[in-house]
């Protein structure tokens, strides 16, 4: 397992670069990726299985602990993201589907990989893990709603299907993975270790599969797309930290809201956006996909040189 552990620290630190080959050798050979379409929600379901397996009770207990700073990040992650990718939307005057995939992208509960982004960028980690899994745990009822209320006016939104999407592909393989750790904890902690080649993996298969269903979309409005998502990103990064602030959260407190706010569980948003609406809605998630894991990495960098009562 000493073998499997480095190669998932080194997979980890060349996601980024992992993900960016997977878009463009997709949209290189987009006909072949894009058969694989029907394997997006089991991929994605998968990683959600690894994610419960990795919870223990104690991350919970910061929700006893610390209710005011976990209300206020997990608020945070489903107000200021739907509303920024709605805003932006509207702003570049975005397509019917890349509009509603943006507002999706943003009512996405927080990505798996914030929490590693927050503990090296010296922040609150317990606080990261906790507002993932509560968004995670709380997305089949609210993404479905934030989607219905702000992207229904780009495409018809079916919101019972959606949550039905997002509790076979997000909450029931999380709870399995929780009993799995309860059930055969001595087992689950030998298998561990691997759970992050499988996200790396996973995530960079349903990059490739989106981008390459959509790479004709990507061609005409690609540096478009781009620069909105790049914008949403800086957006959800920069008013998570405030908010923390104005709240009162001490610093490692704003920079875990900061990282979960901005960065989103993108591969789900892709999924059910290629589900319900079509491959072009999903190219945002894709996007952000890639985008997000450069931006954390080079906030993290910048934050852990930087002593935290320096701010």
């Amino acid at each position: 397992m000493k073998h499997v552990e480095l190669l998932s620290g080194l997979v980890g630190r060349w996601f980024a670069v992992i993900v960016i080959a997977a878009g463009v050798i997709a949209f290189l050979l987009p006909d072949f990726f894009a058969s694989g379409a029907p394997a997006v929600n089991w991929l994605l379901a998968t990683i959600m299985l690894g994610m419960g397996m990795t919870l223990r009770a104690s991350d919970f207990a910061i929700v006893a602990k610390r209710p005011w700073a976990l209300i206020t990040g997990v608020a945070a992650q489903f107000i200021v993201m739907p509303l920024a990718g709605y805003g932006l939307a509207v702003a570049l005057d975005l397509s019917p589907a890349l509009a509603a995939g943006m507002v999706l992208v943003g009512a996405a509960p927080g990505g798996t990989a914030s929490n590693v982004i927050v503990y090296l960028a010296r922040g609150d980690t317990a606080l990261s893990v906790a507002m993932t899994t509560v968004s995670t745990l709380l997305a089949p009822l609210l993404t479905p709603a934030i989607v219905l209320l702000l992207a229904d006016e780009f495409m018809n939104v079916d919101a019972g299907s959606l949550f039905t999407s997002i509790a076979q592909i997000v909450l029931l393989p999380v709870l399995l993975g929780v009993l799995l750790r309860t059930l055969a904890g001595g087992l689950v902690e030998r298998v561990v270790p691997a759970l992050p080649l499988v996200s790396v993996f996973g995530i960079a298969v349903v990059v490739a599969i989106v981008i390459g269903g959509s790479a004709d979309t990507l061609r005409t409005v690609g540096l478009t797309v781009v620069l909105a998502v790049i914008l949403h990103n800086a957006l959800g990064l920069s008013l998570g930290y405030a908010i923390a602030k104005v709240c009162r959260l001490d610093v490692p407190g704003r920079r875990a809201v900061s990282v979960e706010v901005g960065m989103q569980n993108s591969g789900l948003a892709a999924a059910l956006a290629s589900a319900h609406f079509n491959p072009a809605a999903a190219l945002p998630a894709a996007i952000f996909s890639v985008w997000h894991n450069i931006s954390g990495p080079i906030l993290a960098s910048r934050w852990s040189r930087r002593p935290v009562r320096s701010e």
